[in-house]
């Protein structure tokens, strides 16, 4: 366990690295781009594509920073009023649904940029157009991993309270 957390925690530094880097250089290329069509009446061709793009991986691995800080989207109303007990089973439950369904769109994205590759198609500046999507199958993979991590953790205070239970009727 302590190795998955260990590993969560360096993607987690990785991933920031990256958010930092590709949001500089949307900036550069945005504040370049006004320059441009402001000052010379010209721009770079390819600065919308690439805007476009960074803008989606920058959201994907927002993504997966917000599910490992437990700040994504979520409505636990009915977990709230629940006992510590039920509140892990619902979060295991919760989280192992979500693993689940993220673990589902990570297949469906790797079989979308493998027939993206099949197809060869290229964009305006020479890159091949999976390579830009490859960022759906990573951070689906991710959340997917960071939400059985989730479950995980809360499987084991499950079973911590089960076991204080037991303890406490032994007494």
């Amino acid at each position: 366990m302590n190795r998955l957390k260990r590993l969560d925690e360096t993607l987690d530094r990785i991933e920031t690295v990256i958010v930092v880097l590709f949001l500089s250089a949307m900036m550069g290329i945005a504040f370049l781009q006004i320059v441009l069509r402001n000052v010379f009446t010209t721009g770079l061709t390819w600065g919308e594509l690439i805007l476009r793009n960074l803008v989606l991986w920058i959201g994907f691995l927002g993504a997966t920073l917000a599910t490992r800080e437990g700040k994504h989207i979520n409505i636990d109303a009915i977990s709230r009023s629940l006992p510590p007990f039920g509140r892990a089973v619902v979060e295991t439950c919760v989280h192992l649904f979500s693993s689940l369904i993220c673990g589902l769109f990570t297949y469906a994205s790797l079989k979308f940029i493998r027939n993206e590759a099949e197809m060869g198609t290229m964009t305006l500046v020479s890159i091949p157009t999976w390579i830009l999507e490859a960022v759906l199958p990573l951070t689906f993979g991710l959340m997917a991993f960071r939400f059985a991590l989730r479950a995980i953790q809360a499987l084991s205070v499950s079973v911590e309270l089960v076991k204080t239970r037991e303890r406490r009727r032994q007494e």
